[in-house]
């Protein structure tokens, strides 16, 4: 079996282990980076910076714990070997876990010139490769809007702003999703005065609006400005100053030292030729896929980003795997299709926010019937202790069966604690099973056995 990947990330890499392990001779093709541009240029640095700026809000608050305030400064150079250590061990990691099973990488540009041959641009020629089977997962790039030329200095994509060339006194982040707020979280964290433009009446527009109350009290708390119902159209320079000026269309301007822009991805597709192989894609360039990923082409499939599903290294992962196991049979076998809606996802603030499966707002607004109980981080000991009892655990459960069909956390660690909701989930597991499991105390788990009774 040849199998041809085109891009190394979490989709790809997970896909060529996978399938190397059970039998495949597997070739992938990286242009960039292996492990992803999206999660070595993205993920792993905005995550890296939002622990150190976390650390820097701990230890401003720690007077509640009987410490004197500490008043840490942040060391740049530092920081960014920090980030550049932690993107090369995982890039050499992925590396010798590709080279330990076999896979051959080839570096360089992909294009499609048949239903089953691409033909590959590198830095030492060109080279045709013939495939049975192949898997597109080329991930997404920073979408950047008509009325708006970034120029790496002061008018900044997501990628601009690491490894930090300067921490800005004064940013304007447009965007008010996932990443918009990682990135108001982690400026303000480093003292930075952030004005965010919110499109909508709350930040985080696709959540519960209790949790996106808690993430925009903290903000205000740090003096965030909100600048709510407005749509951003136009950032440019300013003429009278270093900074920029964002307008708006609502006619209210904002003057900043720098902006960035935070208003999603568009999928790599172009340049592949997907039609030569006899792959669809969407009007906005995305690849349609079925359950078992599997393209317009019978034998093509897509994962990641590019595959228009959720935008998660987790899920991505996962499609990599299923691709594999499919491709060398196991399908045949007892065999479970990924289940998007039952996907875990989390929002690095501060406080963290992590939910999964059926959301409390989804559920009323389909009808549905559901049981919801909701316990606050306040009355856990463990969150006292940690001087930070900000947010609460809340689990929708179906009256009838008590089946728990999701859940959201606000809080410390939530990213970790949403792991046992994301199980029960998945498991079809009752609020019963959590409430008789035996939990550490003191610990903010605890809490989770008392929103399920």
């Amino acid at each position: 079996m040849r199998f041809v990947i085109v891009g190394g990330g979490p989709a790809g890499n997970t896909a060529a282990t996978s399938a190397a392990r059970l039998g495949a001779t597997v070739t992938m093709i990286e242009r960039d980076v292996v492990g992803g541009a999206a999660h070595l240029w993205d993920c792993i640095p905005s995550k890296t910076m939002i622990a150190t700026g976390g650390a820097m809000s701990f230890l401003r608050r720690s007077t509640g714990m009987g410490l004197e305030q500490a008043s840490p400064e942040v060391d740049t150079g530092a920081l960014t070997a920090r980030i550049e250590d932690i993107k090369s061990h995982l890039q050499h990691g992925t590396s010798e876990l590709l080279s330990s099973q076999g896979v051959r990488m080839v570096r360089g540009t992909a294009r499609f010139t048949g239903p089953n041959t691409v033909l590959v641009d590198g830095v030492d020629g060109s080279e045709e490769i013939a495939f049975d089977n192949a898997l597109v997962a080329t991930g997404s790039r920073p979408r950047i809007p008509e009325w708006c030329q970034p120029d790496g200095d002061r008018i900044l994509t997501t990628r601009d702003c690491y490894p930090p060339k300067v921490f800005p006194a004064s940013v304007t982040v447009i965007g008010s999703g996932v990443t918009g707020v990682e990135f108001v979280h982690m400026f303000s964290s480093f003292a930075a005065k952030v004005t965010l433009v919110v499109s909508r009446q709350q930040v985080l527009p696709g959540k519960d609006p209790e949790v996106a109350a808690v993430l925009e009290d903290d903000f205000l708390r740090r003096g965030v400005h909100l600048l709510k119902g407005a749509r951003a159209t136009a950032i440019d320079r300013d003429p009278d100053g270093d900074g920029v000026v964002v307008r708006c269309d609502d006619g209210r301007v904002v003057r900043s030292s720098h902006a960035v822009l935070a208003i999603g991805s568009v999928p790599n597709s172009d340049g592949l030729d997907l039609d030569a192989a006899g792959v669809d894609t969407d009007d906005g360039g995305y690849i349609p896929i079925d359950h078992n990923c599997v393209t317009t082409a019978a034998h093509i499939y897509a994962a990641g980003d590019v595959s228009g599903k959720l935008p998660l290294s987790s899920v991505a992962a996962m499609q990599g795997r299923k691709v594999a196991e499919r491709l060398m049979g196991l399908h045949s076998r007892q065999h479970r299709h990924l289940d998007y809606d039952k996907a875990a996802s989390a929002i690095f603030t501060e406080p963290e926010i992590a939910d999964v499966g059926l959301a409390e707002a989804e559920a009323f607004a389909s009808g549905r019937k559901i049981r919801v109980t909701k316990v606050p981080f306040s009355a856990t000991p463990k969150a006292l202790i940690n001087n930070d009892p900000r947010g609460f655990v809340k689990i929708v459960s179906d009256p009838a069966t008590g089946v728990v069909l999701g859940g959201s956390i606000v809080g410390r660690h939530a990213a970790e604690l949403i792991s046992v909701i994301a199980l029960a989930v998945t498991a079809n597991l009752k609020v019963s099973d959590i409430v008789e499991s035996l939990l550490v105390h003191p610990a903010l788990s605890e809490a989770l056995a008392e929103a399920a009774e």
